[in-house]
């Protein structure tokens, strides 16, 4: 254990292309970025070290695979390297480099599969530079619409495609990267939580049942800019002001929904975009940004409507035009039952205490789940801190999560 505890805390290191893990301004490496591609290129060296044989495919995804003379399809582990500005260096790297120990393990126990065992390096998983996410697994799964995708802009106005070619890909052959559903047996992510529900449970292991994908809204909301020092208070038409209960709102309706609720419900307005955004000038427009998740879709769906509702009377009070509109709204994601009592199953039989529970933040495994039976094991961060840099997973329960996927992968990959 201390070997691979070593090995775990070195190699980590080496996948996030640093010497040491204090990195004060955390991690940025963004999508198709020279930072993401040093990353995909340390996880080759680590992968063919291992005696894995390594490719990419039409979409940048990096595959590491455990060859054997089975014409059984693969079982697949993985997750991603790229980050969110100045995040941490565990959300990703932890997953990936979980899957790749686990083979360490299974080649020094002197196992030998009945079918290839592949670990996947998705390419663009965050959404933090073109606002779209899961680029990589999207594009393996068959569900990357191209053509819109490779439109969308960063801030600088470089499209998906532009970025895409620059990192040395070609747009146009993307969708290539798509597998037939009898190429893969069945996938597995571990990611760190991103909260504390395992640590608040008493558990080691978090047994993902579904993934919450978001119900997301725009509210513009337009008044009438004026002189703050001259309009006086009972003509004014401010739309900040008109808008601004909207956030109480959305945070307490959310919270008594989720007491209420089966399923827990969160919802944030998490943008604002002001304007003129002057000291001296009444606010004319305002635009917010609402997130709303729960792996309950009635629920959110149904809040999505109660907030309609509640803009509609505040622009009836205030004499302000508001508009909502519902930019994205995808079903939540079941993963497979079967995988979820299997992964249940390993834990007990390694004495590791798991907790059944949901993911609130959207993963690879989202997209695979679509066309391959697949599951997704958490393992604790302290105080759930992620996307910041001081996000952390520590080698003992990362060491954890090997010791599942280790399991998983023997049983799966035997005759």
């Amino acid at each position: 254990m201390a070997d691979l505890n070593s090995w775990l805390e070195k190699n980590l290191a080496i996948l996030n292309t640093v010497s040491s893990m204090d990195q004060p301004e955390g991690f940025t490496r963004l999508s198709f970025t020279a930072e993401e591609k040093a990353a995909h290129a340390a996880f080759r060296k680590v992968a063919e070290e291992l005696g894995l044989h390594t490719l990419q495919d039409a979409a940048g995804n990096q595959w590491a695979i455990w060859k054997t003379d089975s014409r059984l399809p693969p079982v697949a582990v993985g997750s991603h390297l790229d980050t969110v500005v100045n995040g941490g260096g565990y959300d990703g790297p932890a997953g990936v480099l979980s899957a790749l120990a686990a083979i360490k393990t299974l080649k020094g126990s002197g196992f030998q599969p009945a079918r290839d065992i592949a670990v996947v390096c998705f390419v663009s998983e965050e959404s933090a530079r073109f606002g779209l996410s899961t680029i990589g697994s999207k594009a393996v799964s068959g569900k990357l619409n191209s053509r819109e995708a490779g439109r969308m802009t960063d801030r600088n106005g470089v499209t998906v495609k532009e970025a895409a070619e620059e990192f040395g890909l070609d747009w146009s052959r993307i969708e290539e990267a798509e597998l037939p559903a009898e190429k893969l047996a069945c996938f597995l992510e571990l990611h760190i939580e991103q909260g504390t529900h395992i640590e608040e449970h008493g558990a080691e292991i978090g047994i993902v049942n579904g993934v919450a994908c978001p119900v997301r809204l725009k509210v513009r909301v337009k008044g009438m800019a004026g002189h703050t020092g001259t309009t006086p208070m009972h003509i004014r038409k401010d739309a900040f002001v008109a808008i601004a209960p909207l956030v109480t709102f959305v945070h307490e309706r959310a919270s008594q929904l989720s007491e209420e609720s089966i399923q827990p419900l969160v919802a944030t307005v998490s943008t604002v975009e002001l304007k003129p955004n002057s000291m001296n000038v009444i606010p004319g427009e305002i635009e917010l940004g609402i997130d709303i998740r729960s792996v309950d879709d009635m629920l959110k769906r149904s809040f999505a409507e109660e907030i309609k509702d509640f803009c509609q009377k505040a622009a009836a009070d205030s004499g302000v035009e508001i508009h909502v509109e519902t930019l994205i709204n995808n079903d939540s994601i079941v993963l497979d039952p079967n995988m979820q009592q299997k992964l249940t199953g390993i834990c007990g039989e390694l004495g590791l205490k798991a907790h059944s529970m949901n993911s609130g933040a959207g993963h690879d495994v989202m997209n695979m789940a679509a066309k391959w039976p697949s599951g997704l094991i958490f393992i604790p961060c302290k105080d759930g801190i992620s996307h910041h840099p001081d996000e952390f997973a520590s080698i003992e329960d990362m060491a954890k999560g090997v010791r599942v996927i280790t399991r998983f992968l023997e049983k799966e990959a035997s005759l």
